[in-house]
Parts: structure tokens; sequence; C-alpha cells
């Protein structure tokens, strides 16, 4: 089994080599067919910069020089924080596009995939804003949390500890439900049969409290399972009937979305995609070919999910459907943006009215932002 890889292309050529986008005085996002790609970008006339490209297109560069950002969250100041998965730093990056580091963590010992991975804010009723990390130590991954004083951040706190860890498969991201829980997402480590096994914290969706404890209507008494048979969930978020919805890498085929339940078995390792097999439950969306997708980051609003991609370097907009029958595995009206323009696509939030994009491309890394107009 092998994890997807890198596309070894140089960064400054996709940023140069604009795709074509609604050209001829077709400015209508709506109007653009997959083959167009759908960012309508135009091709730069001769002496034309990138910058003055990516301007016609609507794209606004928020922040670059970062190394391998792996998580974005947004602060109730406005400001921006984002995980370095490698350096074990998070960085702020303010309203007035000043990026700093906000805080290193000298525990996280990257590897491979692991490092420091998802970022989470919860905010108290009582307005204490805590901030939420999925990180990689020497023995294992773990939930941290830490109070946020203004600039500064407080000591870490264990959360949830004990995930195993491998250099390729470590899952990472953290989310708040509208339930008021934590959602992280976990991958199977490399040890594919303990996806299988609710007693294991690897290959699943964890469901906690804020403070780390259980709640009672977990589907397994006593556990943070909420789900299992994943390979390596990096994306998820909730409809407006607050249905969840993740992004999963497969092995060599079959990346999928799936809508999640509660002690819901999605079938890795025994299946991948559509299977049919009353034991599992389906996908709703497949990519067959790992090359069109390798999903990280979900982000989700108006009912369309927005899925950055690494090996595929691209954005899909896949709007979802409400209850009915299966998808058979196809969503319809499914498409892409940003094709072979940006690398490696890492992670996805909205910002407003702006769909913020953090690039996954070493030290090349650089954040990116779409009006949410565009993207209908």
């Amino acid at each position: 089994m092998k994890a997807h890889g890198p596309a070894v292309v140089p960064a400054v050529d996709r940023r140069t080599v604009l795709a074509l986008g609604c050209a001829l005085g077709i400015s209508a996002l709506a109007g653009c067919s997959l083959a167009e790609n759908a960012t309508g970008t135009a091709t730069p006339t001769p002496g034309s910069t990138d910058a003055e490209a990516e301007a016609d297109a609507g794209l606004k560069l928020k922040a670059s020089g970062l190394d391998t950002p792996w998580s974005m969250v947004a602060r109730q100041d406005g400001s921006i924080l984002v995980s370095e998965r490698d350096t074990a730093r998070i960085m702020a990056l303010g309203p007035d596009g000043k990026l700093t580091e906000l805080v290193h963590l000298p525990q996280v010992v990257p590897s491979g995939e692991a490092g420091l991975l998802g970022l989470e804010i919860f905010t108290e009723t009582g307005g204490i804003e805590w901030l939420y990390a999925y990180m990689g130590t020497g023995n294992d991954n773990r939930v941290v949390r830490f109070e946020l004083q203004d600039a500064r951040v407080g000591p870490a706190q264990d959360i949830l500890t004990g995930i195993p860890r491998a250099s390729i498969h470590n899952g990472g991201r953290i989310k708040l439900g509208p339930d008021g829980l934590l959602y992280i997402c976990t991958g199977d480590a490399t040890d594919r049969q303990a996806a299988q096994d609710p007693a294991r914290l690897n290959g699943k969706i964890l469901r906690i409290m804020p403070d780390g404890g259980i709640p009672e209507d977990n589907p397994f008494a006593g556990s943070p399972v909420y789900s299992i048979g994943h390979r390596n969930v990096q994306g998820l978020g909730w409809d407006s009937a607050d249905r969840l919805w993740i992004s999963e890498l497969g092995p060599e085929k079959d990346d999928e979305v799936n809508l999640v339940r509660a002690g819901g078995n999605y079938g890795w390792p025994e299946v991948t995609g559509v299977a049919r097999d009353p034991r599992f439950i389906d996908p709703v969306h497949v990519w067959a070919k790992t090359s069109d997708a390798s999903p990280s980051a979900l982000a989700i609003a108006e009912d369309v999910a927005y899925v950055a991609c690494l090996r595929g370097e691209r954005l899909w907009v896949l709007p979802l459907p409400g209850d009915g029958p299966p998808t058979g595995g196809t969503l319809t009206g499914a498409r892409e943006m940003l094709a072979g323009q940006e690398g490696r696509l890492r992670d996805v939030l909205v910002v407003g009215n702006e769909l913020w994009v953090a690039t996954n491309e070493g030290a090349e890394s650089r954040i990116i932002a779409l009006p949410m107009g565009s993207l209908g």
C-alpha cells in the first residue's frame, strides 16, 4: 500500500502557466465547463505578470513564505491561525496581512505526514478562547489545548492521547460540530485491520467534549469512537441540516466523500468505493483515480462542499444532495477549479465572503482567497 505522493512539478511553473478560463468575453463562472477550468482565469497577455493574471481571476494573495501549512482557523479578533506541520509553529495572520509566530511547540516530533496538524478554536460562554491542536509526539498522536491570551498561549493541556502514529496515514483534522462537541479524524497509521476494531483509535472519527470527556450518547459506550472503517480522513464539515460529511483518501483508487452516521462502518480495509455490501456504508462520491483528487480538507457553505486536493492539485466543488436514494458514487454537478495552478492544496476555509485555500508546497506554500460569488 503506497501513500499518495507529491506531483513533481516546480511551483513556479504551476503559477506561471495559468489555465484558460471562460475567455472570449464570457466572464460568468457558471458557464464554464470542467475542461475550461472553472476559475475563469484568462491567459496572460505578453508582458503581463502572474499577479495581474490572478487579479483578473479574482484571486487574492493572503500570505506567502509559509512552510508546509496544514490547518487554518479563525479567531474572534479576525486573525487566522495557521499550523505548520514540520516546523511545529502556529502562525498568526492578522487582518492587516502581517504574519507572525504565535507559538512554537517543541513537543511535536515531525516525520513524514506526522507533525503539527489540525487546529480548532472553542470559545466558552464566559469568553475564554481555547485553541486545540492535533500533534504527533515521539510516542503518539494527541489532541492538546491552550488558553489563548491575546498574542500569547497558556500551557498545553492534554485532551486526548494515545492515538497511534506512523510516518503516513495520521488523519489529523479537528472540527467543532454544531452540537458543541469536537470531532477528530484519525488515519489507520498503516495498521489496516485496526480500522475495523472499535477498541482502537486509529482509522476512526472520534467525538469528545471540549474538556476531553466522552459524550453519553456516543455509539460505543465509554469510547470516543464515533464511526469506524476509515483509511485516512483529513476533511470534515456539516451542511445546513447538521449532517456530517468527510473526505477520505483511498489506496491506489477510490478516494471518497462520505456522509457519516453515528456507529457507521465505512468498510476499510475490507472494501473501498461503492461495494454494495450490507455490512458497510457506501460513499456518496468516489474519485476512481487518485490523480484526480487525493482529498485533504473539506469546507461546506450553502450546502456545497469545497474539497482541497493534494495529488490532484485542484479544488473540487461538490453540490451536496438532500435526503434521498444513494447517489451510486457520483454527485451531480461536481466540477473542479484551480487545476494545476497552485500545486498541492492542503486546507480550505470560509472566511466572510471568501474561500481561503492553503497550498502544500513546502517553503513555497502560500494562502490565496477566492470570492465566494465566483464559486457558484
